[in-house]
Protein backbone atom coordinates (compact mmCIF):
# COMPACT_ATOMS: atom_id res chain seq x y z
CA UNK A 1 0.00 0.00 0.00
CA UNK A 2 1.61 3.22 -0.77
CA UNK A 3 1.76 6.05 1.62
CA UNK A 4 -1.07 8.79 1.67
CA UNK A 5 0.50 12.03 1.44
CA UNK A 6 0.02 14.37 3.93
CA UNK A 7 -0.76 17.99 3.98
CA UNK A 8 1.29 20.63 6.26
CA UNK A 9 -0.59 23.71 6.39
CA UNK A 10 1.79 26.58 8.36
CA UNK A 11 0.20 29.83 9.53
CA UNK A 12 3.23 31.21 11.40
CA UNK A 13 3.02 30.90 15.54
CA UNK A 14 5.63 30.30 17.70
CA UNK A 15 7.36 27.54 15.74
CA UNK A 16 8.53 29.42 12.85
CA UNK A 17 9.58 32.59 14.40
CA UNK A 18 13.33 33.79 13.62
CA UNK A 19 15.74 35.88 16.21
CA UNK A 20 15.92 39.18 14.55
CA UNK A 21 19.34 40.48 15.99
CA UNK A 22 18.69 44.09 14.70
CA UNK A 23 15.21 44.65 16.41
CA UNK A 24 16.03 42.14 19.13
CA UNK A 25 12.54 40.39 18.89
CA UNK A 26 10.95 37.71 17.10
CA UNK A 27 9.96 37.86 13.66
CA UNK A 28 8.71 35.93 10.79
CA UNK A 29 10.97 34.76 7.74
CA UNK A 30 10.85 31.49 5.68
CA UNK A 31 9.04 28.53 7.50
CA UNK A 32 11.55 26.04 8.98
CA UNK A 33 9.56 23.38 7.81
CA UNK A 34 11.07 22.14 4.61
CA UNK A 35 14.61 22.33 6.83
CA UNK A 36 12.81 20.19 9.54
CA UNK A 37 11.62 17.50 7.55
CA UNK A 38 15.18 17.40 5.67
CA UNK A 39 16.86 17.22 8.77
CA UNK A 40 14.04 14.63 10.82
CA UNK A 41 14.62 12.32 7.42
CA UNK A 42 10.89 12.26 6.78
CA UNK A 43 10.14 9.93 4.07
CA UNK A 44 6.49 10.16 3.82
CA UNK A 45 4.88 12.76 0.91
CA UNK A 46 4.35 15.54 2.16
CA UNK A 47 2.52 18.51 0.65
CA UNK A 48 3.21 22.31 2.24
CA UNK A 49 0.93 24.70 2.35
CA UNK A 50 2.06 28.21 4.11
CA UNK A 51 -1.02 29.85 4.23
CA UNK A 52 0.67 33.15 6.48
CA UNK A 53 2.70 33.78 8.62
CA UNK A 54 1.32 35.80 12.07
CA UNK A 55 0.94 35.27 15.52
CA UNK A 56 -2.24 33.31 16.56
CA UNK A 57 -2.62 36.35 19.29
CA UNK A 58 -3.01 38.63 16.09
CA UNK A 59 -4.87 36.02 13.85
CA UNK A 60 -8.17 37.64 12.31
CA UNK A 61 -11.49 35.94 12.56
CA UNK A 62 -10.96 35.84 8.31
CA UNK A 63 -7.38 34.28 8.67
CA UNK A 64 -8.87 31.22 11.01
CA UNK A 65 -11.81 31.03 8.38
CA UNK A 66 -9.04 30.79 5.81
CA UNK A 67 -7.19 27.95 7.50
CA UNK A 68 -10.47 26.07 8.47
CA UNK A 69 -12.07 26.04 4.73
CA UNK A 70 -8.23 25.41 3.29
CA UNK A 71 -7.82 22.19 5.11
CA UNK A 72 -11.80 21.19 4.76
CA UNK A 73 -10.71 21.79 0.85
CA UNK A 74 -7.64 19.57 1.28
CA UNK A 75 -7.69 16.63 -1.01
CA UNK A 76 -5.19 15.00 1.26
CA UNK A 77 -6.65 13.54 4.17
CA UNK A 78 -4.32 13.59 6.49
CA UNK A 79 -3.72 17.40 7.38
CA UNK A 80 -1.50 18.92 10.08
CA UNK A 81 -1.38 22.47 10.67
CA UNK A 82 1.54 24.58 12.25
CA UNK A 83 -0.56 27.13 14.24
CA UNK A 84 0.21 29.75 17.27
CA UNK A 85 -0.08 27.84 20.57
CA UNK A 86 -2.22 30.88 21.90
CA UNK A 87 -5.26 30.41 19.52
CA UNK A 88 -4.82 26.96 18.42
CA UNK A 89 -7.85 25.72 19.99
CA UNK A 90 -10.04 28.31 19.04
CA UNK A 91 -9.13 27.74 15.41
CA UNK A 92 -9.68 23.71 15.66
CA UNK A 93 -12.77 24.12 17.23
CA UNK A 94 -14.12 26.44 14.15
CA UNK A 95 -12.66 23.78 11.98
CA UNK A 96 -14.30 20.98 13.58
CA UNK A 97 -18.20 23.13 13.48
CA UNK A 98 -17.59 23.24 10.16
CA UNK A 99 -17.18 20.04 8.84
CA UNK A 100 -18.91 18.36 6.32
CA UNK A 101 -20.87 15.40 7.44
CA UNK A 102 -18.92 12.47 6.70
CA UNK A 103 -15.76 14.18 6.29
CA UNK A 104 -12.94 11.56 5.99
CA UNK A 105 -9.94 14.09 6.62
CA UNK A 106 -8.06 13.47 9.82
CA UNK A 107 -7.08 17.45 11.31
CA UNK A 108 -4.26 17.55 13.80
CA UNK A 109 -2.96 20.64 14.98
CA UNK A 110 0.15 21.10 16.65
CA UNK A 111 2.75 24.14 17.19
CA UNK A 112 5.45 24.87 19.62
CA UNK A 113 6.14 26.75 22.68
CA UNK A 114 9.44 27.48 22.00
CA UNK A 115 10.44 29.06 18.41
CA UNK A 116 12.30 25.95 16.61
CA UNK A 117 15.27 28.62 15.85
CA UNK A 118 15.85 28.94 19.72
CA UNK A 119 17.61 26.35 21.99
CA UNK A 120 15.16 23.48 23.52
CA UNK A 121 12.21 24.02 20.94
CA UNK A 122 9.93 21.32 21.09
CA UNK A 123 8.96 22.31 17.78
CA UNK A 124 10.84 19.13 16.03
CA UNK A 125 8.84 16.95 18.69
CA UNK A 126 5.59 17.93 18.00
CA UNK A 127 5.74 17.98 14.86
CA UNK A 128 6.66 14.64 14.61
CA UNK A 129 4.16 13.45 17.55
CA UNK A 130 1.83 15.34 14.65
CA UNK A 131 2.74 13.82 11.40
CA UNK A 132 2.35 9.73 13.22
CA UNK A 133 -0.83 10.57 15.07
CA UNK A 134 -2.62 11.95 11.72
CA UNK A 135 -1.58 8.64 10.35
CA UNK A 136 -2.92 6.70 12.83
CA UNK A 137 -5.84 8.56 14.06
CA UNK A 138 -9.34 8.36 12.92
CA UNK A 139 -11.20 11.16 11.20
CA UNK A 140 -11.81 13.99 13.15
CA UNK A 141 -10.20 17.53 14.36
CA UNK A 142 -7.25 16.50 17.33
CA UNK A 143 -4.40 18.70 18.84
CA UNK A 144 -1.13 17.10 20.08
CA UNK A 145 1.38 19.23 22.24
CA UNK A 146 3.97 18.06 24.76
CA UNK A 147 3.34 14.13 23.08
CA UNK A 148 -0.42 14.08 24.37
CA UNK A 149 -3.11 13.92 21.94
CA UNK A 150 -6.36 15.87 22.91
CA UNK A 151 -10.10 16.01 20.47
CA UNK A 152 -9.78 19.46 19.98
CA UNK A 153 -13.41 20.34 21.62
CA UNK A 154 -11.61 18.82 24.83
CA UNK A 155 -8.11 20.00 25.57
CA UNK A 156 -7.23 24.03 26.56
CA UNK A 157 -3.99 25.58 26.65
CA UNK A 158 -2.69 26.18 30.46
CA UNK A 159 -0.98 29.76 30.74
CA UNK A 160 0.04 29.30 33.96
CA UNK A 161 2.08 25.76 33.74
CA UNK A 162 2.88 26.66 29.70
CA UNK A 163 1.10 23.32 28.88
CA UNK A 164 -1.86 21.47 27.05
CA UNK A 165 -4.10 19.48 29.18
CA UNK A 166 -7.72 17.76 28.88
CA UNK A 167 -10.93 19.62 30.33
Amino acid sequence: MADKTIRIITTGGTFDKHYDAVKGELTFRESHLPRILNQSRVTLPIHLDALFAVDSLVMTEEQRELVADNAISSIEELVVIIHGTDTMVKTAKLLETKLPENDKHVYVFTGAMIPYALEDSDAVFNLGCAITAVQLLSPGVYVTMGGRIYKADAVRKNKEKGIFEAI
